[in-house]
């Protein structure tokens, strides 16, 4: 019996579903009994201008088709998915960390005076709100300034990529493949980092589904870590038209794109992020691991 997997990994998430399309380009899925439906995201509310407070953004809003029944399961950043866990209203569960090691930098404009962090004391930043390119700001400088020097604004990405060019934000939070375009258009980077991610799973999902996809997502990370050239496509293709023929193959950093194997995701790992997310008011208080995460199918899931 086949059972179908449906997950979002087609357009701007491609870089964090890559295991999953190799896999099932190659087959493993199938050799699992597992077929795999790409659905593309959707955006329910739209952002029409710069906005400064992520309050009056929905951490859901990239995740429509989760919350309606069109998918089964999604991937994205630790903190956002512990945000939307909690405001999930199909009841969305943690059931581990995701195989992509999401890289993220903060890129300025060619020539602009922003070159190193503390150069973006008190200047607009533009982020995705609830993503990870906002939280993942925010920890990039937090070493660097003071909390109220911090100016996030929320962006959709290719409006903060223009943001930066016309001068009305300092940098933009980027992820690939969007940073080897940056760079490719002459910006600066002023900080890179990587950080973890997780999937989130529908609340009647099948634990031995998910087994089976962790079987074949292993297998592609491997496959990947032979040589990732062959599906840098996918990344390239997840850009929009516009830049269409900007990017190859050859201009990505391959360092850069880091797949690792699945892995349950732990108490402490929750604690810290959650503490985290508290002290800079991006998540209400009282969310709990054990209303959140799927504790006892991480180890089962991943061998």
């Amino acid at each position: 019996m086949t059972v179908t997997v449906r997950t979002e990994g087609v357009g701007p998430s491609a870089v964090f579903a890559l295991p999953w399309l190799v896999a099932d380009e190659l087959g493993y899925f199938a050799e699992e009994n597992v077929a795999v439906e790409f659905v593309r995201n959707r955006a329910e509310q739209k952002l029409t201008e710069p906005v400064a407070d992520h309050e009056l953004v929905d951490s859901i809003r990239n995740h429509v088709p989760f919350e309606e029944g069109q998918v089964d399961l999604y991937r994205a950043c630790e903190w956002g998915q512990i945000r939307r866990a909690h405001d999930s209203r199909r009841g969305a569960r943690i059931i581990g960390k995701r195989s992509s090691v999401a890289v993220m930098a903060l890129m300025a404009a060619p020539g602009s005076k922003y070159i190193y962090p503390q150069t973006l004391a008190n200047a607009p930043v533009a982020v995705s709100f609830h993503n990870g390119n906002h939280y993942a700001a925010i920890q990039m400088l937090e070493g660097f300034l003071e909390a109220d020097e911090i100016k996030t604004v929320g962006y959709h990405t290719i409006d903060g990529y223009r943001a930066v060019q016309s001068g009305e934000a300092a940098a933009v939070a980027l992820s690939e493949p969007w940073i080897t375009l940056a760079e490719k258009q002459g910006f600066q980077k002023v900080i890179e980092t990587h950080y973890a991610g997780l999937e989130l799973v529908a609340p009647d999902f099948d634990r031995a589904a998910y087994a089976a996809c962790n079987r074949a997502v292993v297998r592609a990370v491997a496959a990947l870590g032979r040589d990732k050239r062959p599906y840098l496509h996918y990344l390239i293709d997840s850009l929009p038209e516009v830049f269409a023929g900007e990017i190859t193959p050859d201009d990505f950093h391959l360092p850069r794109l880091r797949y690792v194997p699945p892995e349950p995701y732990t108490r402490l790992e929750f604690e810290r992020a959650y503490a985290w997310m508290r002290r800079w008011g991006l998540i209400e208080p009282g969310a709990r691991y054990e209303d959140l995460v799927v504790e006892d199918t991480q180890t089962d899931a991943v061998h």
